[in-house]
């Protein structure tokens, strides 16, 4: 079921680089791709609220009309009473947790610094206005929106400047993937029907966001950064999504910030016999039945990597998204063998995956040594499920191996730092001399004249 790639052959390692090359494309994008995506944001920015009504008719509901682009204020108000009542104190104990978590590491005021006369500080701002991409398409991922609202919140940004994209239900679990229309990366279903999930609504609701619009992908992208009558354009775009979602932020930013490239779910589990292979084997499967997914399974003992794949054959009979899973391991993940844990978690890095899991006898130790993850969950005591909904980081999380220079979502994606200088008594004499000289060896006279007329 799982490709493996022996590192001790050089068969194998050309497959794992395959393999890689193939991951980190997918932060890419081919003409084709490219072309949907430049004419969807042109057609956004030209056309307005029809362009968007027009993406819903074709992708999900034949009979939707502009007037339904906004969540209206009664529908947010009386969606808490559709959700069941342990459903909603779940939601509510993971926004508590996730608040706790991104308060604790949100970062303190910088006492200044003096030096050579000059008073030197460090401010952090929250954005005015941030747009959250919440996935709909293949499923609904109400959590998304607490894992993206609860830091830009905790930054400081009025919950009544964060506008929320979310698509109508597209299609159903299990069918053909492949539509741009599809923020979770699944093809839609014009006749699939129905509406936003309530789920959606309440969270929405309980976190204070009065703007919410029935709209994703590429085209979501494009309303926010651009606007359009009903939706408001916003300064910054985070959120999760498949190649035509994150490809359209990669376009329009500049014109507004965004988070990075968070694409199709990815895990990368390093293993040792230690490792429970049933508590694995649902880890994989669990980042498999995305639609798509992409798992990758790490060792140094053959008899491990049997033991598991074993397990994930057994798993696999009770899972509604069966057909989706084996698509995901057959096509687009894999098993390395490796000689040792060094090589194992040099492996990790070169993957610079969105989830890394350690289920070794000292995780704690292999932890130093993986320096590119979106997150790293220590054991197999620990679920990587727990992060996707409730333990207190963001699972909005750098895909693609881009891990290997971005971070994932927190209170930091929201906030900017601006330093500040202030010679409160006036630049010292020597200061103004080589400031001037400086300026003076660049050609920059004006800039000495500036620093001179001060002494």
């Amino acid at each position: 079921m799982l490709p493996v790639f022996d590192q001790n052959t050089s068969e194998g390692r050309l497959g794992l680089q395959a393999c890689l090359d193939q991951l980190r494309g997918t932060a890419g994008a081919d003409g084709k791709v490219a072309e949907v995506v430049c004419g969807i944001l042109a057609d956004v920015r030209e056309n307005g609220d029809a362009a968007l009504a027009g993406y819903v008719v074709k992708f999900s509901d034949p009979s939707f009309t502009a007037d339904r682009l906004r969540v209206s204020a009664e529908e947010l108000a009386g969606a808490s009473k559709l959700v069941d009542a342990d459903l909603l104190d779940a939601i509510k104990t993971a926004i508590a947790q996730v608040r706790e978590y991104q308060e604790h590491i949100m970062p303190k005021r910088v006492e200044p610094v003096t030096i050579g006369g000059a008073e030197l500080g460090l401010r952090f701002t929250p954005m005015d206005s941030v747009g959250l991409c919440v996935p709909g398409g293949t499923a609904v991922l109400f959590s998304t929106l607490i894992m993206l609202a609860v830091p830009a919140i905790v930054a400081g940004v009025d919950p009544k400047c964060i506008s929320v994209a979310h698509p109508l239900p597209t299609r159903p679990p299990g069918s053909s993937p492949g539509s741009p229309g599809s923020i979770d990366g699944g093809s839609q279903d014009k006749n699939s029907g129905g509406d936003i999930s309530p789920i959606v609504l309440a969270a929405a609701h309980l976190l204070g966001i009065d703007k919410v619009y029935r709209v994703g992908g590429a085209e979501a992208v494009a309303a926010m950064a651009y606007g359009t009558d009903t939706v408001e354009a916003v300064d910054f775009i985070a959120g999760p999504g498949n190649v035509y979602g994150q490809l359209a932020k990669a376009q329009v930013s500049g014109t507004v910030g965004i988070d990075g490239f968070y694409g199709p779910s990815e895990i990368v589990t390093i293993a040792d016999e230690t490792a429970d292979p049933v508590r694995i084997a649902a880890d994989l499967i669990a980042q498999a039945e995305h639609d798509p997914g992409k798992c990758f399974l790490v060792v140094w003992s053959r008899e491990v990597l049997d033991g598991i794949v074993a397990e994930v054959q057994s798993q696999l009979g009770d899972r509604r998204r069966r057909d989706a899973i084996v698509r995901a391991l057959e096509d687009e993940s894999c098993a390395v063998l490796v000689k040792d844990i060094d090589e194992a978690a040099a492996v990790a890095n070169r993957f610079a995956a969105e989830h890394v899991n350690l289920a070794v006898a000292d995780p704690d130790a292999l932890l130093e040594k993986v320096r590119h993850a979106g997150e790293v969950f220590i054991g197999d005591t620990t679920p990587v499920a727990a992060g996707d909904y409730y333990a207190g980081p963001s699972h909005c999380l750098p895909t693609a191996t881009t891990a290997r220079f971005t971070s994932g979502v927190s209170v930091y994606t929201f906030l900017k730092r601006t330093g500040t200088v202030a010679y409160r008594e006036g630049m010292p004499a020597l200061a103004i001399d080589h400031v001037a000289k400086m300026a003076e060896a660049e050609g920059l006279d004006g800039h000495a004249h500036s620093a001179r007329v001060r002494g």
